[in-house]
Order: C-alpha cells, then structure tokens, then sequence
C-alpha cells in the first residue's frame, strides 16, 4: 500500500508517492498559482520590520538600456549594528527576476557602467578599507583598482572608458608629492594619530569639524587613473594622481550642496569639472564654484567656471554631444535654501565655458535636485512639488517643463539609457522603501499616475505582511490665509465612531518637508502602528510649495510657521474621532525647536519628544560648525545690527512657561545642533520640576542611524508616550 502526500513547495505542488522498499518518485502534479480562499489578514508594523526591510540604493542603467545595476542594504545583525550591502542586476523590461551581482560579506556601492557597457565600476570595503573594484558584466571575480591609505569612493568613468576619477579625502600638506610618497606619509600620520596615547585636536581654522566627525585638517581631493585592458584579462589600473593638490576641498563638505554627481569628466576626456567648496571663509560662505583642473596633475590653480556668481553652484553634466555644460545655481549669497535653477552654458571640448552662462528656469518655482540629459535637446529634472518629487522634462531651446512621469511619491537616483528611451529611477512613498522602477519615454509626455515597472521587488514579501494605512493629503488655511499641506495616516483598524489619540509630527530644516516618501528614521508609519492618528503638516518654510514660502521662515521661527502648525493643530481638533485631550507633539533638528517653541507657547499637548533642537540661539551660532545657516537666518551673527533676532524666537526665553512633560534625545557626536542645547534644556526642565528625561548617544550624531540605537530610541519614545499619552481609542 502507497502513501500519497502533498507538498506546498512556493508556486508549485509536488505528489511524493512512497512505495515498498523505501522507493521514492518525486511528480509534479500541477504549477498553480495558490490563492488564499480568504483574503490574508496583514499586521501591524513593529519597530523590528524597520530593521528587515531590504535598502535599495543607487539604480543605474546599461548604456544600451537592457540591464541596471544597483545597490541593495541589508541589516544582518541589527543587536550588532551588522549589515552588508550587495550589488543586484535586472533586466530593464523585468523579463527576468533581479539576481546577485556581488556576494560579499562587506558593503558593496555606487555602481558605474563603463560607457561600453561591459565594466561595473564600484567601492567595497572588502579588503578592508573603502577601495574601487571592478566586475565584468559577463561574470567572474570582481579586480580590485585602488590601494590608496586614505580610501577611494564616488568613482566615476572618463567618457571614452580610459580612466576614472575618485575622491579621497588627504592631508593638504602631503599632497604636492609623487604618490607614493604622499601616500605613505597619510599613512603614517594617520597610523601615528591612532597610536599616540595624546589625543588633543588642535585647531587654528574654523570647519575643523562637520556633521559628526572631525575634519583633522584632511581635505577631499580629487584623483585620476589610467585602466586598460590587461593581456590576462581584467583591467590594469595606473598609479593614482592627486589632481587638485592643495589646502582646499575640491568635492563638497556639505550635503546642503552635494547633490551626488558632483564632478564629471570633459568631453574629450583631458580635464574634471568639479564643485569646489570656497576658496575662503567655508564656514561661513556659500560660494561653491564649478572649477576645472587638467587629469594631468601637477596644478594647485583652479580654473574657475562660475567665479562671477557668488551662491552656490554644483552638479555639472556634459551634453551627449560634449558642447553643452548644465549645472544647477543659486542666487543668493549665504542662503542654502535658495531655489537651485538650471544653468546652461557652451564649452570647449577640454570643458571650457565658452558662454555666458543662462538660466533655463529663471521664471519656474521650482528648485531642481537632478538633472540628467535626454538627448542634446532636453533635460530630465527632478523637483519637490506639493509633497512629492516628480520628473520634469525641459526643452533646452524653447524652456518649458512638462511633468511627464513619477507623479506620485518621491523621485530619486534617474538615470538614462543612451538613446533616450528608457528612464530608471528610484521611487518611494509612504507605504514603501525605495525600490528601482522603470520608465518608458515617448517623444509626446502625458502625465500619468503610475510609477512605472518595479523592477527590483526587494521588499514585495515584507510588505504583504504589513497593513501600511494609506496617507490623505489635506489643506488648511494657515498665516496670512495661505493654504498649509498636511499629511494625514490613521492607524491600522482605524474606526472613524472613536476617540483615538494624536501624534502631531514636525519635520526638520526648517527648509525641508514631509513627503509621500519613506524614512527609517522619522517614520510617520511606525508612529501609526502604535496607535495613534499621526498628522505631518508643512508650515511655513517647508520646501515644494513655491520659494516665497520657503523663505517666510527666515528670521521668523517662531512667528508665522508657529501660526501654520496651530492652525494645522486646530484642524485635526475638530474631527470628531481625535480626542483632544490626549495629543502629543514631536520633532527633530528644527521639529526639536518647535518642540522647545511649544514647551513655552501652548499647553495643548500632554507631552513633547525633542530631538536635536535649538534650545538657545546664541550658544548655538557659537557651537555649530555651519556658520552661513545662523547668519542668514538671523542677518548677521549674534553681535551684529540684527541682534534682536537671536533673542526674539529663542525658546530659552520662555523657560518661565515650561510645564509640559519633555522626553529630550541629544547626542555627543551632533556637530550641527550641538549637544549643549540639550544639556540647556534638561538642566532648566529639571531645575523647574518639569516630568523629564534625556537619552544621550555619544556614539550618534544628528540623527540616530546605528540600528542598536535605532531599536533603543524608538522603544524608548514609545514607552514615554504610552506613560503620557496613551495610545489608542477611549
């Protein structure tokens, strides 16, 4: 007698029949497509599932458009702070599944094709430091480019595949030597550093240090090397040149100016156009040129493309068929939140600008992150817009921009196939992390809502599992009776006959907003998840709704943009399924601010959770370290004809005020919102016998992104809010 049982294997069923003398035959029955009877029932998201969801970053598009390669992130150890990062390939149509390009145990990133589509350049840490590595499209082992002591990342390739172009970050004063040497002697003072029971800094020059880590006097410098086909097979790869030598970054310190492809190679292939950080007074000026140097070596001159204007520029791209320069400016000195337009100027083959330089965007409000040519005649451009970031096409002759595609969610990382056609781009949006989505180009654009093909699928399983409330985008009349956007998620279960709790979020900048996008650290979803009615307005200063908007905030922190967020607030106490009496507010960076800005304006909220927020204007002019962003927002520094304005908004003036119970989280290793403002802020909390608590992480700066640290502070934001702000329905 047999035994005949069934096996679920995925897609397919299996029969395994068993026989006498223990015989197997494996059958396939049938491929099916399993179908529940009942529909599935989704969970609600845990702080755990920020930690499995798979990090694609970084698509990029074959030449001849068939394939993209990207980067995937995938925490291993999340208890360890343990992750690897791989690289992926798919097909462009999606005919195949997306499969493993590199396998490596260390982080693998930022993929370039060769322009003959038959490299993958890309940086690993594999041999044990940042380091460019090779992969050839057909297969095999990947070839190690670099051995620099001071690391390789942002590799680019020369347009006829002859060399590539990195940065590395050097001491100044070792940079005018043949490398070899200068190279060993980084090495040395770095090994010396590291060994020296002595650990001063000292300082003689302001940006000694920036975001999170101290600069130590190194500058990033741009290097070159020469690859060729190698007889064996492979590539070999010249020694590297330092080409910008000198006590000046040629590759922004700043992400305020960074914008991802920060140099490119001339059209001929003989020069790099760089954005260069200022020459002078980086702490406190803007003025980031676009310069040229020769791959040659041997120049401490900078040629400077942009010398006239006296903002910010960045982000140059060479047309297809080298004549053309596109980069993005700004136009006001000192500001970082000027509206970024799209410059176009006439250049030699070495990447001389041989035009004047014009806007093509002077007259729209919009501020263009990306640019990336479509043929010689147009421009694909992303830009904020009303809480998302769609693409924009531009005709270079006749200016005009026509939103095309990717109208919904937020755009990022486009990328364009050599003939035009096919467009890769990431995509996010509240209900999913970045996955790689294809666009297919016609010569007529229509405006579509759809995304385009997810070519990537990362996250497809995870996803099915969740219940992922989706976001309604409303609008309420704010100051001056200007329309204020506000996202809105009800938590999963939500029933409209009760009383649930509010969770008011206010996002950082000021100059930045919440979008229809994914955060794995602000994340407005797993704030839902715990219960609560999450509302993320976009007051005053938020980004996407017109430059005039942005810039009300200026000088005005707690004026206009407070009276945004109380009418905001004011909305969401009318629907009759908030209950009032169980809000809560927070926010980090400038939501932190606004978080102190409450503590001594209104009691309407039963606690408040600060995060790396200016507590006392003054002291924080003295202790950031991007001085140009306190100067412009207050005219001046603190001693200048604008004095009133540091004290005007300065939540430490209202310490009288305070009676708000107050979680603070501030970190040692926070350089841009020092971490004095929160020692300010607890002392004063504690000394007026105000319910409070501050979580230090010496290890974290601006932002908490050790995901040990990540799991620590939202259980501990959590926990507080339950003790002060019960979630759920009464």
């Amino acid at each position: 007698m047999s035994d005949f049982r069934l096996f679920l294997s995925g897609l397919m069923i299996f029969a395994v029949i068993t026989g006498t003398g223990n015989a197997q035959v494996r059958v396939q029955v049938e491929q099916v497509q399993i179908k529940a009877k009942t529909a599935v029932t989704k969970r609600v998201m845990t702080v755990e599932d920020l930690f499995r969801f798979q990090r694609v970053s970084d698509p990029q598009v074959s030449p001849d458009g068939r394939h993209v390669v990207y980067a995937v992130s995938e925490i291993t150890d999340s208890k360890a702070n343990k992750s690897v990062s791989r690289l992926w390939i798919v097909p462009s149509d999606g005919s195949a599944a997306p499969r493993m390009l590199t396998n490596s145990a260390a982080k693998d990133n930022h993929p370039r094709w060769s322009p003959d589509g038959r490299w993958i350049l890309f940086e690993s840490s594999r041999s044990g430091s940042g380091q460019l590595w090779v992969i050839s499209t057909e297969g095999g082992e990947a070839q190690q480019l670099t051995r620099i002591s001071t690391d390789a990342s942002s590799g680019t390739w020369s347009p006829d595949g002859k060399h590539i172009a990195f940065v590395s970050a050097v001491y100044p004063e070792f940079s005018e030597k043949p490398f070899a040497e200068s190279d060993a002697a980084n090495k040395k003072k770095a090994e010396e550093i590291a060994a020296s029971p002595i650990k001063a800094k000292v300082f003689t020059k302001l940006f000694y240090r920036h975001w999170d880590s101290y600069v130590e006097d190194k500058r990033q410098h741009l290097f070159v090397i020469d690859v060729a086909p190698a007889p064996q097979g492979g590539l070999t790869a010249s020694e590297p040149r330092d080409v910008t030598p000198g006590d000046r970054d040629a590759n922004p310190t700043s992400s305020t100016f960074s914008a991802g492809a920060d140099f490119s190679f001339s059209p001929d292939g003989t020069h790099l156009i760089f954005t260069a950080v200022p020459a002078e007074a980086e702490a406190w000026s803007t003025n980031h040129d676009l310069c040229r140097v020769p791959i040659s070596g041997g120049t401490t001159e900078w040629e400077a493309l942009t010398g006239s204007n006296l903002a910010a520029d960045g982000l140059p791209v060479v047309s297809p068929d080298g004549k053309m320069l596109a980069w993005r400016s700004q136009r006001k000195p000192g500001y970082e939140a000027d509206r970024w337009e799209v410059m176009l100027g006439k250049i030699s083959p070495d990447g001389k600008l041989l035009s004047m330089p014009v806007s093509l965007t002077s007259e729209l409000d919009l501020s263009f992150d990306e640019i990336v040519w479509r043929g010689t005649d147009r421009l694909l451009l992303s830009a904020e817009s009303e809480g998302g970031k769609p693409v924009y096409q531009l005709a270079v002759s006749k200016p005009n921009v026509i939103e095309q595609a990717m109208t919904v969610g937020t755009t990022s990382s486009m990328t364009l196939s050599t003939d035009g056609k096919v467009l890769i781009c990431g995509n996010a949006r509240m209900t999913y992390p970045t996955e790689v989505f294809r666009i297919t180009l016609m010569d007529e654009f229509t405006k579509t809502q759809a995304p385009g093909l997810n070519l990537s699928h990362a996250n497809d399983g995870l996803l099915a599992e969740l219940d992922l409330p989706q976001p309604e985008s409303i609008k309420v009349e704010g100051a001056d009776g200007d329309p204020m956007q506000m996202w809105i998620l009800k938590p999963p279960g939500f029933d409209a006959n009760q009383k649930w709790a509010l969770g008011y979020l206010v996002h950082g900048g000021p100059q930045g907003a919440w979008a229809d996008s994914w955060s794995f650290r602000w994340n407005p979803q797993i704030w839902a998840a715990q219960g609560y009615v999450v509302a993320a307005p976009n007051p005053r200063g938020s980004t996407g709704f017109g430059q005039k908007y942005t810039d009300q905030i200026s000088g005005d922190w707690g004026g206009r943009c407070y009276e945004d967020l109380m009418a905001g607030l004011a909305h969401m106490e009318k629907q009759p399924w908030v209950d009032t009496d169980r809000m809560f507010s927070a926010g980090a960076s400038f939501g932190g601010y606004m978080m102190n800005w409450f503590q001594g304006k209104t009691t309407k909220f039963k606690t408040l959770v600060t995060h790396c927020g200016v507590y006392n204007f003054d002291s924080m002019y003295a202790t950031t370290e991007e001085l140009w962003f306190d100067e412009y927002e207050h005219g001046g520094p603190p001693w200048g004809p604008n004095r009133e304005s540091y004290e005007k908004h300065s939540p430490h003036r209202l310490a009288a005020s305070f009676k708000t119970p107050m979680l603070i989280i501030h970190n040692d290793l926070d350089f841009r919102v020092p971490v004095s403002e929160g020692h300010q802020l607890f002392t004063t909390l504690q000394r007026l016998g105000v319910p409070s608590r501050f979580i230090n992480f010496p290890d974290e700066g601006h932002w908490v992104t050790k995901p040990a640290n990540s799991r620590f502070w939202h259980n501990e934001i959590f926990t507080w809010l339950r003790e002060y702000c019960p979630p759920g329905t009464r």
